[in-house]
C-alpha cells in the first residue's frame, strides 16, 4: 500500500480475491539465521504434515466453530515454531485457496527437483490433536490467553516462544481445545504456566491500578497494559530476542472474522516464535483512538509501540537492525477503510509505522493484506544456501554490441525504459505470488528488474533460490523498497523524530552489505521515504558502498550521480491495463535526446509486461523506445553523465 509521485498502488484491491487467485493446484535466546547451522535432510529424519484446509468450512457464524479455526491455527503455530526451532519437523498445508496449493507448490518443489527434503520419511496426521500428542514430550505447558482483552492474545505468542508453552485461549467449554488440552482424559492434560485471565475468567489485564506483576501504573488501557507487562517481563529482560518482532493483528479478529480465513496471519507466527520473537499490534497514530480500544487516553498505543521499540533498541545498543514482519492491519483497524474505525488513510498509515519505526532501526519484512498470510517460514528457516549467487551485470561492451553507446562511448539518442517489478518486501507476498510469476510463459521474452529484498531469505530462502535456479537471462534481481528491508533511510540519520536515538546508519550499511553480497545485488530498486526527511549525503554515501550500480529514492532530484552511485526518481503508472501504462510512458517519452525512466509496477505477471513492451514498440515512438534491465539503464545513466 505504496505511493509513489501521486500514484497510488495498493495492496487493498487483493483482499477478496486472494483465496481463489493464487489457488495452486497439484502442487536460550533464538538463534539468528546468519549462526544456525544449515541442516540437510537424511532418509533417518521425519516429517510430520497437517492439512489445515478444513478450517475453511467452518461455519463462521457459529462461535464454536469461529473459535476453532482461530484455536488450532494458533496453537499449529506455536508447535510448529519449537518442533522446527532446531531442525525441519513440521509443515502444514494452508496458504493458497481451498487446497492450500501454495504450501504445496513448494512442498513438491522441496520433495521433488530440489530434493530438500526429498529422503525423509513423511507421516501425515489426521487431525491437530492428533500432532499435539506426537509432539507432546515437546511442550512444557499453556499459556493462556483473554480474548476479551485482545492483545493478551499476541501477548500469549511472546510468551509461547520464550518459555515454550502453547498458546490458548480460554474456554472452559467441553468442546473447545482449551478443554482437550487441560481436562480432557484423552487429552495430554497439559499444565498452565502462565496465566494472562484470572483462572475463573475474571480479566487480569483492567486498565486500572498497577500493572498487573509489575510496580509500573496502568497505562489506562487493558490493551496496551498487556503489552507493557510482556515487555518488562521479557524484553526488557533480555529473556525475548530483540532483533525479532511481529506486528500482527491480535484476537480482534474473531470480532471481524470475514474474508480469506489464513488472512488472520497468525500462520505466520511460527518463525518469530522459533526466535522468540515479541509481538504486538498497535495504532501508530497518536491523534486518535484506536477501533479496539476507543476509551485509552490519546496517544496510548503511539506510546506503547515507541516503548516496545525503545526498550528492542536498548537490548541491541543500535548495533544490529530490528526485524518486524506484518503490517498493520488496514482492513480491520486504524484506516479509514470502511469499518476499521481510523481517520487517516491506508497509505498515510503504512508511512507514520514506517517512519516510527525507522526511528529505532527497525524495518518491515511488510506482510500487508491481502497476501499477508504464510506457513512453514520455521521450516524454511533451514534452507541450506550457498555463499553467494552471482548475477551476471551488463558492461560497456554490451551496450556497444546493443548500439546504446556510440564508438566514442557517448550514449546514444533514445528514450531508455526499465521496469520495477514489485511489491516484494514481504515473504509472505514473494511466497504467494511467485509461482505465478515464475511459470508465466512470457517470463524471459523481455527484461524485468525483479525487486525481491534480499532478507526475505530468513523466512523463504527456497523460494529465493527457487527464482535464482529458473530464472533466464532477461531476469535481473534488484532490491526491492527499501534495500535489505522496508524503511525510511532519512528517518535513520539525526535528529531522529519519534525516538532521538543516535545515527542507525552505519547499522543499516553493515546490515544491507551482508545480504547484497549473498544475493550479488548492486542496485536498490526504489526506496520509499514517506514522511521522513529526504536522505543526506551520509545516507547516500551509505548507499554508494553497497549499492554502487544505483538507487531510485523519491525525494531526490530527477536523475543524477552521487559518489559514483547513479540515482534516477522513480516513476508512476496511472491505470492497471497494459495500454493505459503505455500511454503513460508515452506522454512522458521526449522526441530527442538521451531519456532515462523507470517505473514500478505491482503484482504485474511477465505476460501483462510483455503487452506493455509490444505496445510501446507499436507506437509512432516506438522505434526510439529501449526497453532495458534496470543495471542497464544505471549504466547508461552514468556513462551520460561521466562517459
Amino acid at each position: 500500500m505504496k505511493t509513489t509521485n501521486g500514484n497510488s498502488l495498493t495492496r487493498r484491491k487483493f483482499l477478496g480475491a486472494t483465496g481463489a487467485a493464487l489457488a495452486i493446484s497439484g502442487c536460550s535466546r533464538a538463534e539468528t539465521r546468519e549462526t544456525q547451522s544449515k541442516v540437510r535432510i537424511g532418509s533417518h529424519q521425519s516429517l510430520a504434515t497437517i492439512d489445515m484446509t478444513y478450517t475453511f468450512k467452518l461455519d463462521r457464524t457459529d462461535p464454536h466453530q469461529l473459535h476453532e479455526i482461530w484455536d488450532d491455527a494458533h496453537v499449529l503455530a506455536a508447535l510448529q515454531g519449537w518442533a522446527n526451532r532446531a531442525r525441519p519437523t513440521i509443515y502444514q498445508f494452508f496458504i493458497g485457496g481451498n487446497s492450500g496449493g501454495i504450501d504445496r507448490f513448494w512442498w513438491h518443489w522441496m520433495r521433488g527437483r530440489n530434493n530438500w527434503l526429498g529422503k525423509a520419511a513423511v507421516q501425515p496426521s489426521k487431525t491437530l490433536r492428533d500432532l499435539i500428542l506426537e509432539y507432546r514430550h515437546l511442550v512444557r505447558g499453556l499459556v493462556v490467553y483473554d480474548e476479551h482483552v485482545p492483545s493478551t492474545s499476541n501477548v500469549a505468542s511472546t510468551v509461547a516462544g520464550v518459555e515454550d508453552l502453547l498458546p490458548i485461549r480460554f474456554d472452559p467449554s467441553p468442546k473447545s481445545l482449551f478443554h482437550f488440552l487441560t481436562k480432557d482424559i484423552h487429552g495430554p492434560r497439559f499444565p498452565v504456566h502462565r496465566w494472562l485471565i484470572h483462572p475463573d475468567g475474571a480479566p487480569l489485564f483492567t486498565g486500572r491500578g498497577v500493572i498487573p506483576g509489575t510496580g509500573t501504573d496502568s497505562t489506562k488501557s487493558a490493551k496496551c497494559d498487556a503489552y507493557i507487562w510482556a515487555k518488562e517481563l521479557y524484553l526488557d529482560t533480555g529473556r525475548c530476542n530483540p532483533a525479532k518482532m511481529g506486528y500482527y493483528m491480535d484476537a480482534y479478529w474473531l470480532r471481524k472474522p470475514s474474508g480469506y480465513i489464513p488472512n488472520n496471519t497468525l500462520s505466520n507466527h511460527d518463525y518469530f516464535i522459533a526466535h522468540r520473537g515479541f509481538f504486538f499490534d498497535l495504532d501508530p497514530w497518536a491523534d486518535e483512538t484506536p477501533i479496539d480500544d476507543p476509551h485509552q487516553p490519546l496517544g496510548t498505543d503511539q506510546r506503547t509501540l515507541r516503548a516496545i521499540l525503545r526498550s528492542a533498541w536498548n537490548q541491541t545498543q543500535g548495533e544490529r537492525m530490528i526485524h518486524i514482519g506484518g503490517f498493520p492491519p488496514w482492513n480491520k483497524k486504524y484506516t479509514n477503510y470502511p469499518g476499521a474505525g481510523g481517520k487517516h488513510g491506508g497509505v498515510a498509515t503504512e508511512w507514520e509505522y514506517a517512519y516510527i519505526v525507522t526511528c529505532f532501526n527497525g524495518y518491515m519484512d511488510a506482510d500487508a493484506l491481502g497476501l499477508g498470510a504464510m506457513a512453514n517460514a520455521s521450516l524454511y528457516q533451514h534452507y541450506p544456501l550457498k555463499q553467494s549467487y552471482p548475477q551476471k551485470f551488463p558492461t560497456k561492451s554490451d551496450l556497444k554490441e546493443w548500439k546504446f553507446l556510440a564508438p566514442d562511448g557517448s550514449v546514444a539518442d533514445k528514450s531508455y525504459v526499465a521496469i520495477y517489478v514489485g511489491d516484494y518486501d514481504s515473504a509472505a507476498w514473494l511466497y504467494q505470488m511467485l509461482p505465478t510469476m515464475w511459470t508465466d510463459p512470457a517470463r524471459g521474452s523481455i527484461p524485468l528488474g525483479w525487486a525481491f529484498d534480499p532478507n526475505l531469505s530468513d523466512r523463504f530462502a527456497p523460494g529465493m533460490v527457487y527464482a535464482r535456479d529458473n530464472k533466464t537471462p532477461n531476469d535481473h534481481f534488484i532490491t526491492g523498497d527499501s534495500g535489505a528491508g522496508y524503511l525510511n533511510p532519512g528517518a535513520l540519520q539525526t535528529p531522529r523524530k519519534f525516538s532521538g536515538l543516535p545515527s542507525g546508519i552505519d547499522t543499516w550499511r553493515a546490515h544491507c552489505e551482508k545480504y547484497y553480497r549473498l544475493w550479488d545485488i548492486k542496485l536498490t530498486g526504489f526506496i520509499i521515504d514517506g514522511d521522513a526527511p529526504a536522505m543526506n549525503s551520509q545516507v547516500k554515501a551509505a548507499y554508494a558502498q553497497f549499492s554502487p550500480d544505483g538507487m531510485v529514492p523519491q525525494k531526490i532530484p530527477p536523475q543524477g550521480v552521487f559518489d559514483g552511485m547513479p540515482y534516477l526518481r522513480m516513476g508512476g503508472l496511472s491505470g492497471n491495463s497494459p495500454s493505459d501504462a503505455a500511454e503513460n510512458i508515452l506522454q512522458e517519452t521526449t522526441a530527442k535526446g538521451s531519456q532515462f525512466r523507470i517505473y514500478r509496477t505491482v503484482l504485474k505477471t511477465p505476460t501483462w509486461h510483455k503487452e506493455l513492451f509490444e505496445i510501446l514498440k507499436k507506437s509512432a515512438q516506438g522505434s526510439r523506445i529501449e526497453i532495458v534491465d534496470p543495471y542497464s539503464l544505471m549504466l547508461l545513466l552514468k556513462g551520460y553523465y561521466h562517459g
